[in-house]
């Protein structure tokens, strides 16, 4: 009979192997950099993130893009979360982030709803 494996070892398996770690200060959560480039005609980076969450939710897109822009020491208007897709049942998601050179090109590239979904709750309360 096979042993059932424990959060750790489940962790251990879902590392990717050829991925950069990405030190984010959220406890029970690993970031790792899958996929990173610099786009030098939109003037952003583009990365691919892989979130490990064993036994923990889904991050939400707000607790992400404030811990993210910390870690990447970078200003949070600059820093736009794409997507985020939960795999079912693994503790693994994918996601998505465009870092621009200045919050102004941003808005030129970026669309309405991704600005929208992204809006820090300060800026909903001036509207």
């Amino acid at each position: 009979m096979a042993e059932a494996k424990t959060p750790m070892s489940l962790v251990e398996h879902l590392r990717p192997s050829e991925a950069k770690k990405l030190e984010v200060d959220m406890e029970g959560y690993e970031f790792y950099i899958v996929g990173d480039r610099y786009n030098p005609l939109v003037k952003r980076r583009e990365l691919a993130l892989l979130v490990l969450h064993v036994g923990k939710s889904t991050p939400g897109r707000m607790v992400l893009r404030y811990k993210l822009s910390k870690a990447l020491g970078v200003d949070i208007k600059r820093l736009y979360i794409r997507s985020i897709r939960s795999e079912y049942g693994v503790g693994r998601t994918h996601v998505e982030v465009h870092v621009y050179d200045s919050p102004e090109r941003a808005l030129q590239f970026e669309p309405k709803y991704v600005i929208e979904r992204n809006k820090i709750p300060e800026e909903e309360e001036e509207e």
